[in-house]
């Protein structure tokens, strides 16, 4: 199967959250994968690549607005499109 829709290129930051200034649908559109670390990760909330960091939920907790508390991880962070 081929695809037609060409990928567009992944950002050095990318956040899932649509009001985030650093979202973007188009990339949205074809799954994206996570390494931290050379392990893959499946709860990456955001990301930068070249400050070397991703969020990532902290348990079931809350913030005040009822949205996921978050915790940065750092290491060496790579994006890919599976």
């Amino acid at each position: 199967m081929t695809e037609t829709t060409p990928r567009p290129p992944l950002p050095d930051r990318l956040s899932i959250d649509p009001r985030s200034p650093h979202h973007l649908a188009a990339v949205f559109e074809h799954e994206v994968g996570i390494r931290l670390n050379d392990k893959e990760r499946l709860d990456v909330e955001e990301y930068c690549i070249s400050e070397r960091w991703v969020k990532v939920p902290a348990g079931k907790t809350l913030d005040r607005k009822g949205n996921p508390l978050m915790i940065k991880l750092k290491g060496k962070v790579e994006a890919f499109y599976r």
